[in-house]
């Protein structure tokens, strides 16, 4: 049975990986290879479909692969879509995760709730989130991946 603290450190890996993508911005190399680990290690392409809706896509909201999902968060770097601009490159400074809710199953975990994003300004910009996770030798997976900015009315 997947346990809520393995979901909470699987989140708090993913927050410090994306707070190092940024760190490095400047050393196209290896920001190449940190992120294609982090994606490799973090998320389940290599085990099958990955359902990936980033936060700031328009064109191409879906990104099943992880080709595209190395686009959104090192592009220009590694730019396989016009829209991407690098998101993980921002730099953010911090990476937080309000948990709503989880349902927690033997092989299977889904957390939603909003995380928040901090840049060099200190400002934070809130994002609400679905991650899925498998459990994979013992590891949990990102197989289903939902962030989206949250509904402003007009």
């Amino acid at each position: 049975m997947i346990i809520k603290s393995q979901v909470l450190a699987a989140q708090q890996e993913w927050a410090d990986g994306i707070v190092k993508i940024g760190t490095l911005k400047g050393k196209p190399e290896h920001c190449e290879q940190f992120t294609n680990e982090f994606l490799d290690k973090l998320y389940a392409f290599d085990l099958g479909e990955v359902l990936f809706k980033p936060t700031k896509a328009a064109q191409e909201q879906f990104r099943p692969t992880k080709i595209k999902a190395l686009s959104y968060f090192i592009a220009p770097q590694y730019c396989v879509l016009p829209e991407d601009h690098g998101f993980a490159l921002t730099p953010w400074t911090n990476v937080r995760f309000v948990n709503q809710h989880f349902i927690l199953e033997s092989d299977r975990a889904i957390a939603m709730g909003n995380y928040y994003f901090k840049d060099t300004n200190g400002v934070e910009t809130k994002v609400e989130y679905t991650f899925g996770y498998r459990l994979y030798h013992g590891a949990l997976k990102i197989d289903l991946h939902h962030s989206s900015l949250p509904y402003q009315a007009d």
